[in-house]
């Protein structure tokens, strides 16, 4: 089956009475709780603290302006998603895809929680030497790093999709597609660490605040899981890690988010306490206020 466009997918997505409300919500939130808080955060300097959450592992991590057309997919590769679902399964996709579009609009909301009371920042090269680069600057003020939204969403996206083609129980029969969605979400978020949109920690921060968001799909097991997908060979020509690098990367990365889970079991506190406790405690301020 020939795979449906970016554009193709959110149209049927808009042209539908079932999806067309859910898929406006979605996108109103990530608009509001995403760009709007940051811009405002801009305008208004002083009012939230920022933190640079920068780590002594990120510059193992070389600037790879390269994975930049990878990196800049990670709204895309959901929204094919999603198109797929509907080209294969029709009309019993829409439920499916509309929980899929009211957990992405609660995912930005959810986010939001940390952001809202810390921003975050890292040293992030101000290369625009391609124009995708300088789009990146232009839009994005760079102060929502920890939790990384945009590993939130490779996880929201490569889980859900296997949810729902268990549901329809093509689990097995579909397993090449879903082994090919796994590796894209890692992929991608291997991407965000190349282009210097994010820390090493920002990804353990995301982790973490997944499994709170969604602890049925994404406990501390698929965690580990996960991590053990990035930085191994994938189906990409572009540079990228020595395979010792890797290794020290991902041990740093799934103790963190050990660490943050530990650091939250059973407290009774809101859930983004131990990231506010990481940004207010275990990370250098910032002169770049919000």
């Amino acid at each position: 089956m020939k795979e449906p466009s970016t554009a193709a997918s959110m149209l049927k997505i808009l042209m539908s009475p079932i999806l067309r409300g859910p898929g406006i919500k979605c996108i109103r939130s990530i608009f509001l709780n995403f760009f709007f808080l940051q811009y405002k955060a801009v305008l208004f300097p002083g009012r939230i603290p920022v933190t640079s959450v920068d780590h002594p592992l990120d510059e193992r991590i070389p600037f790879t302006p390269r994975w930049v057309n990878i990196y800049l997919d990670f709204v895309a590769f959901w929204i094919r998603i999603l198109g797929f679902l509907l080209k294969h399964y029709g009309r019993r996709a829409l439920n499916p895809v509309k929980d899929f579009l009211n957990s992405m609009n609660r995912l930005y909301q959810f986010s939001a929680e940390v952001y809202s009371k810390n921003m975050s920042t890292t040293r992030r090269p101000y290369y625009i030497a391609r124009p995708r680069f300088f789009l990146i600057h232009l839009t994005d003020p760079h102060l929502m790093c920890i939790p990384s939204l945009h590993v939130m969403v490779m996880i929201l996206s490569y889980t859900r999709f296997r949810e729902i083609l268990r549901s329809f129980g093509d689990e097995e029969a579909l397993a090449g597609r879903i082994d090919e969605i796994n590796s894209g979400a890692a992929l991608i978020t291997e991407a965000i660490l190349y282009v210097k949109q994010h820390s090493v920690n920002c990804v353990a921060a995301a982790m973490y605040a997944m499994s709170r968001f969604d602890p049925a799909m994404f406990p501390p097991e698929e965690a580990e899981i996960f991590v053990s997908r990035l930085f191994t060979p994938l189906a990409t020509k572009l540079p990228g890690l020595a395979p010792e690098d890797g290794v020290i990367i991902r041990d740093h990365i799934i103790t963190l988010y050990r660490r943050f889970m530990a650091d939250s079991r059973d407290s009774g506190e809101p859930w983004e306490a131990p990231l506010i406790r990481f940004l207010e405690k275990n990370a250098c301020r910032t002169d770049k206020k919000a």
